[in-house]
C-alpha cells in the first residue's frame, strides 16, 4: 500500500484596497500555464462579492475561513491592503499550519497591534499619487478619482489593462485602514516581500523597511500593480515559493 501523495499548495490571492479578485486574472493565466493551482478571493463587498463592506478583521476572517474550508496547505499572497489582511488572515485560522508562505506583493507587512495607517505615520514621510486621487465619501468610505487612479496604481500598465481596470474599482472602507492586526504569524511562517521601485501607491522606501521583516526580498521594475504590468515576472516568484513550500511541513 502506498502512502497518500500530499496536495501542493494551493495560491490564494488577496486583493488590496478599492480592487476584487479581477485583478489578479493575467496573474492566474501565467500560473495556469505553469500547472499551480490558485484561488483569488473577493473580501466582502468587492468584486461579486454580495457581503457588506467591513472592516480589517471582517476582511481576514473571511479569508480564514475560505482557507479552512479549503483544508490544505496553501501560500497566502497580498497585494497593498491585501497584506494587513493576510497577517491578520494567517492568525485566525484554524490551523495556522495550513499556511505554508507568506507573500507581500508591495504590500502592508505589518507587526502586532500595527495599522495601515499608523505604519504609515511611523515611517518616514513620503508623498505618492494614491493620495491625491483618493475621494472621502460621507459613508466611510473613499473611492479613486479615475483621472488619476492611472498614475496612481498602474503606471506599468498597457492602456487596455488600464481601461478594463479602471471600471471596476470600487469603495474602500475606510475603517480598514485604522485597525490593527493582532499578530505576527511572520514569526513561524517563511514570508517574502516583492519590492515595487516605480509604485506610486506605496512608496518604494516604506516597502523595504516592511520588507525588512520576511525572509526573503524581491524587486521588480514596475508600478503598484505587477500582477497586471508584469504578470510573468510575478508568477516566477509565486511558482519558486510554491515550490519551496511543497517540501515543507503538511
Amino acid at each position: 500500500m502506498t502512502d497518500a501523495v500530499a496536495p501542493s499548495p494551493l495560491v490564494v490571492l488577496v486583493h488590496g484596497a478599492w480592487h476584487g479578485a479581477w485583478c489578479w486574472s493575467a496573474l492566474q493565466s501565467r500560473l495556469d500555464d505553469r500547472g499551480i493551482p490558485s484561488v483569488a478571493i473577493d473580501l466582502p463587498g468587492h468584486g461579486v462579492s454580495t457581503l457588506p463592506l467591513g472592516d480589517l478583521h471582517g476582511d481576514a476572517q473571511h479569508v480564514a475561513d475560505v482557507i479552512d474550508a479549503l483544508a490544505r496547505p496553501v501560500v497566502l499572497v497580498g497585494h497593498s491592503y491585501g497584506g494587513a489582511v493576510i497577517t491578520e488572515a494567517a492568525v485566525r485560522i484554524s490551523s495556522t499550519a495550513h499556511v505554508r508562505h507568506l507573500v507581500y506583493v508591495a504590500a502592508f507587512a505589518l507587526d502586532p497591534d500595527e495599522s495601515v495607517m499608523g505604519a504609515l505615520g511611523a515611517m518616514p514621510k513620503h508623498d505618492v499619487a494614491l493620495g491625491a486621487a483618493m475621494r472621502m465619501r460621507d459613508d466611510g468610505t473613499s473611492v479613486l478619482d479615475p483621472d488619476l487612479a492611472t498614475a496612481a496604481l498602474y503606471g506599468s500598465c498597457s492602456p487596455e489593462v488600464i481601461a478594463a481596470a479602471l471600471p471596476r474599482l470600487s469603495p474602500q472602507p475606510m475603517a480598514t485602514m485604522v485597525q490593527p492586526v493582532t499578530g505576527a504569524p511572520r514569526d513561524a511562517t517563511p514570508s517574502t516581500y516583492v519590492v515595487c521601485t516605480l509604485d506610486r501607491s506605496v512608496h518604494p522606501v516604506h516597502q523595504q523597511i516592511m520588507a525588512a521583516r520576511c525572509t526573503e526580498v524581491v524587486t521588480l521594475e514596475t508600478d503598484h500593480s505587477p500582477f497586471a504590468s508584469m504578470p510573468d515576472a510575478t508568477a516566477d516568484v509565486i511558482e519558486r515559493v510554491v515550490a519551496s513550500a511543497a517540501t515543507g511541513p503538511s
